[in-house]
Parts: structure tokens; sequence; C-alpha cells
């Protein structure tokens, strides 16, 4: 299967982006990691392509999903035969919120 071309609009420190990280290593998927509290530029790309502030969004074979977690990636992904099922677990999460001293 081809691998889909990925790009993760994250910050650094949050539990919905580490979700999504967790999910996309948890399907050996190569992607861009785009730090959207540490780089405007990256920040205002999210918001042009989503159309809303909300992060994480997830950018696959250039079709956005906004604000979404890691759970919903996965469930997209599978639902869309981008990756097919498997029994691994991530490290992390993949559908807690950000802790209230990590939102910016």
């Amino acid at each position: 299967m081809e691998k889909p071309k990925i790009i993760a609009y994250l910050k650094p420190a949050c539990g919905w982006s580490n979700g999504v990280r967790a999910v996309l290593r948890k399907y050996d998927l190569p992607f861009e990691d785009r730090d959207i509290i540490n780089d405007p530029v990256q920040r205002q790309e999210m918001v042009e392509k989503s159309g809303q502030m909300l992060s994480p969004c997830v950018e696959i074979n250039s079709q956005m999903l906004a604000d979404i977690s890691g759970e919903e990636v996965e469930a997209w992904m599978l639902a869309n035969k981008v990756v097919q099922p498997n029994d691994l677990v991530t490290e992390v999460p993949i559908n807690q919120a950000c802790g209230a001293h990590q939102r910016r």
C-alpha cells in the first residue's frame, strides 16, 4: 500500500496533538509535524487551509481534517482505506485534551 502524504499541524505538547502523532506512528506513516505554536507561518497556513483556528488539523492526501483527535484521524483513515486495521497499542491516549497549561 502506498504511503499517504500527511501534514499535521500540531502543538509541541498537547494531549490532542500527541494523540495524532501516536496514531500516525501506530500505522508507521511518515508525516510533516508542523509546529503551530512556535511558528506563526505554519499556524497561518493551517488557518487558511482549514478555514478555522482550532487544532490539531491533519491534511492527508490533500484532504483537510480540522480540529480532530487521534481517535478521529484513525477512524477516518480506516473508513477511507488509507490504512488497514492493526492491533498495535499507542504509547499515549489518542483522545485526550490539552491541559490548561498547554492551551494557547
